[in-house]
């Protein structure tokens, strides 16, 4: 088949834009939405939302509130550990391996979408940054070529993802920083070692705003 002639399945369509108002703030942690609900809002029928809806309940992304209506997850000092943990075993390695596979280009793409990280935060955007932040994480895992560590990191960022909606919303006025400019660093030197404790010191910096939060009863 030509690649302009294949069609993208109806409900592998809907798992996408549920998953991304998920990790991308249109959702927050705790509030219910109704089946009903996210069918007018995805533009879609109720089979492929249910569809969704099950796989995404099934990753821990979403669970069931009663009343066909569904809700992200709260986060809890338990999910919080158990995250962390996973998050500082899997990611950093994703990194050191994606370092020998670095182009100049994909080096350059990667500067640009930091800038686009920079430029919501300045703007004070959520969604903006949870997507930007998203994309260079994930633009540098996808060079590492380990599909199941990257699917382990995709299941990790749809649990925590939200978390952030959070924590961006706190700082808004401030900006939250990230060590996106030493794992730049560490990318053009070929330092693998440097871009892993880079990547490891970022996701730290996060996960300890999301503790603080926690702790202060924005959950």
């Amino acid at each position: 088949m030509e690649a302009d002639s294949r069609k993208i399945p109806t409900h592998e369509v809907t798992w996408t834009k549920l998953r991304d108002m998920i990790l991308f703030g249109a959702l927050a942690p705790g509030q219910p939405v109704t089946i009903q609900g996210l069918t007018a809002e995805l533009g879609a029928g109720m089979t492929p939302v249910r569809e969704a809806i099950r796989r995404l309940t099934a990753e821990g992304a979403l669970m069931p509130q009663g009343n066909r209506r569904v809700a992200v997850p709260q986060m809890t000092q338990s999910v919080l550990d158990q995250l962390a943990w996973a998050r500082q075993a899997i990611e950093p390695h994703l990194a050191e391996l994606a370092l020998p596979r670095l182009t100049p280009e994909l080096i350059a793409r990667l500067r640009e979408i930091d800038g686009e990280v920079n430029a919501a935060i300045a703007a004070g955007s959520i969604p903006g940054y949870l997507r930007a932040n998203h994309s260079f994480h994930f633009t540098l895992y996808e060079a590492a070529e380990a599909p199941v560590l990257l699917d382990f990191a995709h299941s990790l960022w749809l649990r925590a993802g939200p978390s952030l909606r959070v924590v961006m919303g706190r700082y808004s006025s401030s900006g939250l920083p990230d060590l996106h400019d030493e794992a730049l660093a560490a990318m053009e030197r070929g330092d693998a070692a440097g871009l892993s404790a880079a990547i490891s010191r970022d996701l730290q910096q996060g996960i300890d705003h999301v503790r603080l939060a926690l702790a202060e009863g924005a959950f």
